[in-house]
Formats: structure tokens, C-alpha cells, sequence
């Protein structure tokens, strides 16, 4: 399982505010370089945000569903890689007490040929691929918020 933390000097209500765009995904998750479509009901249980994964003309369709989710402290999909099969990524948001948020990502394969090929290159592989998007969604919330909305 990897797992990447990371602090940010804003609130978890305004990092949700981007989870909850699953229009945002492919500007933030690394290896998805297009969204389809986002349901109607994102990121409520069960909604799903499709999308295009990998480099043209390889890309691949397939799609995440939510599997929990609490508004503003945590997001839990199951997450498409087809043909390489599926992984679990749980995304968790801690207020600070001296303010800021401390964004917990956590992602382990849940079926396919991967998950049979656990290893420790899979697991750098993956703990390299979340510190990117960690960096990412950083930068869109910093971004999105007025300096003086921070805190």
C-alpha cells in the first residue's frame, strides 16, 4: 500500500471544494489525461467520474466510483486501471490545529494482474505517481483561494 501525506496551508472544507469537481481529476491525478463524464451525483456513494487514462494512442476508457465519503474530511473510490484491474484510493483531510490541513492519500491494488505483482517497484511506482498528485491538488486549491480565505 502506498501512502503519501501532505500539508497544505488551506482549510479541508476548500480541498473538498476540488475533490468534489470531478471535472478537476485529470488536472490532478497523474496518469488520467481526460474525464468523459462526471455523474450528475458526484461524489456522492455510488457516483462515477469517467475517464481516459495513459498516453494517445494507448489511452484507455474506464471509469472511479465512490465507495464513502464524508463532505470535507474524506473520499474513497475504487479507482479503474482496466486491463491492469482496480485500485482502492482513500483520500483523508486533517484540520491543524495551527491551521491548514494535513491531505492523507492512501491507494493499494484491489484486483487485477497487479495485485498479484506486489512489489516494492510497485509500491515506489505509486508512492512517487501520489506524491505528484498530492503536489497537483495542491496547487489547484492554492490556486482556487484567495490568499486572504486561507488559513
Amino acid at each position: 500500500m502506498a501512502i503519501v501525506k501532505r500539508t497544505v496551508q488551506a482549510s479541508p472544507e476548500q480541498i473538498f471544494a476540488v475533490l468534489a469537481d470531478g471535472w478537476t481529476y485529470s488536472d490532478w491525478v497523474v496518469g488520467t489525461v481526460h474525464i468523459r463524464d462526471v455523474d450528475e451525483h458526484w461524489p456522492q456513494v455510488g457516483a462515477q467520474l469517467h475517464h481516459k487514462a495513459g498516453p494517445w494512442p494507448l489511452s484507455l476508457h474506464d471509469s472511479s466510483t465512490v465507495l464513502a465519503v464524508v463532505p470535507n474530511r474524506s473520499l474513497k473510490l475504487r479507482a479503474g486501471l482496466w486491463p491492469l484491474g482496480s485500485a482502492v484510493v482513500e483520500i483523508i483531510l486533517d484540520p491543524l490545529t495551527a491551521g491548514g490541513t494535513r491531505i492523507t492519500m492512501k491507494e493499494d491494488f484491489e484486483a487485477g494482474p497487479l495485485l498479484f505483482v506486489r512489489n516494492k517497484l510497485n509500491d515506489l511506482v505509486l508512492h512517487r505517481r501520489n506524491i505528484e498528485s498530492l503536489r497537483r491538488l495542491t496547487d489547484i486549491v492554492l490556486r482556487s483561494t484567495p490568499k486572504e480565505v486561507r488559513r
